[in-house]
Parts: C-alpha cells; sequence; structure tokens
C-alpha cells in the first residue's frame, strides 16, 4: 500500500514538472513570435527608407550630410542583432527623425505629395513597431518571471530557459520622454 501511494505521489510530481517545463516552452514561443512581430515591423520601416532619402534628396540638396547620416543608420540597424540592435535601431529613429525636420525648412519637399505619403507611411510604421514593441517586452516580462518562480527556477537554467533581454527604448527617447515639457499660465 505504500509503494502505491509513493509511486502515485511520484507520479503526480513528474506530472506536475511535465506541465511546468510545457508551460515554459509555451511562453519561451510566444517570445519569439513577438519577436518575429518587431523584426517585420523594422524590416517595413527599413524598406521605406531608401524612398524617402531619394524623395528629400530631390528638394534638400544642401542636406546631403543629413541624408547620409540616414542611409548609414540604416545600414547599421540592418546589420545589428542581439542586445545592439535596439541602440542601432534607436540610432535610426534619431536619424529618420532629423530627416523628417528638414521638411520644415524645405516648403516645396513639406508639399510634395509622395513625401507626405512616405511620411505618413513611416509613422503608421513607427506605432505598429510601438506595439509590437510593447508585446515583445510584455511577454520577455511574462517568459523571464516564469523562469524565476519555484519550482522552474529549480531545473530552467539547466533546461536552456535562460533570461530574455528588453528591447528597450534608446536613451536619446528615454530623455525625451522624461523629460515633461514646460506649461506656462
Amino acid at each position: 500500500m505504500l509503494g502505491a501511494v509513493l509511486l502515485g505521489l511520484l507520479l503526480l510530481l513528474l506530472l506536475w514538472l511535465v506541465l511546468v517545463y510545457n508551460r515554459l516552452v509555451v511562453l519561451q514561443q510566444a517570445t519569439g513570435q513577438a519577436w518575429s512581430d518587431v523584426d517585420v515591423q523594422l524590416k517595413q520601416r527599413h524598406d521605406l527608407i531608401p524612398n524617402l532619402v531619394e524623395t528629400v534628396k530631390g528638394y534638400a540638396t544642401h542636406e546631403q550630410g543629413t541624408l547620409e547620416r540616414v542611409i548609414q543608420a540604416r545600414n547599421a540597424a540592418l546589420a545589428a542583432s542581439g542586445p545592439g540592435q535596439a541602440a542601432a535601431e534607436g540610432a535610426l529613429g534619431a536619424a529618420l527623425g532629423r530627416l523628417l525636420a528638414l521638411a520644415e525648412a524645405y516648403p516645396e519637399l513639406k508639399a510634395n505629395r509622395n513625401f507626405l505619403q512616405l511620411q505618413a507611411e513611416l509613422g503608421d510604421v513607427e506605432n505598429k513597431i510601438a506595439a509590437a514593441r510593447r508585446f515583445f517586452n510584455n511577454s520577455v516580462a511574462e517568459y523571464n518571471a516564469a523562469i524565476q518562480q519555484v519550482p522552474a527556477v529549480l531545473f530552467a537554467a539547466s533546461l536552456g530557459f535562460l533570461p530574455k533581454g528588453f528591447f528597450e527604448l534608446p536613451e536619446a527617447e528615454r530623455a525625451a520622454v522624461a523629460t515633461p515639457p514646460r506649461v506656462q499660465f
């Protein structure tokens, strides 16, 4: 009788460990899928940039340095992977911001239908990137919490379930958000 009880408890423990393991696998897969969503949106942004640069090039001939910085930032973002990718994408975002600011100095560019369309598409893609990044970071937080909880913490690392990093807001964008605008009355 005691042997049957011990066998039953052992089977319950084994079943429980299998369920914990399977949950970790599901969370790991969800994190991978969430990153793929971010990657798709980043590729769409990368694909828009050459058209945007060509459109601006026709109007802002004196801004060659800005155009070259955007192309360099795009190439760096395309080549980046791992922890450096967020920084490269942040630098690209900053370079794009400077490029779009050129429209203020060139009224003909600001009125160009193609430029306006590309600017709108880029704004839409930026919103999708932000949403995909939030979803990815939520998936990472859930996964990281799961591998740090008992009982998973006892075996997760030995089975290859290692913590994942967040796709964080670049430092320049974080500083801009952290400083609220002054309101005068």
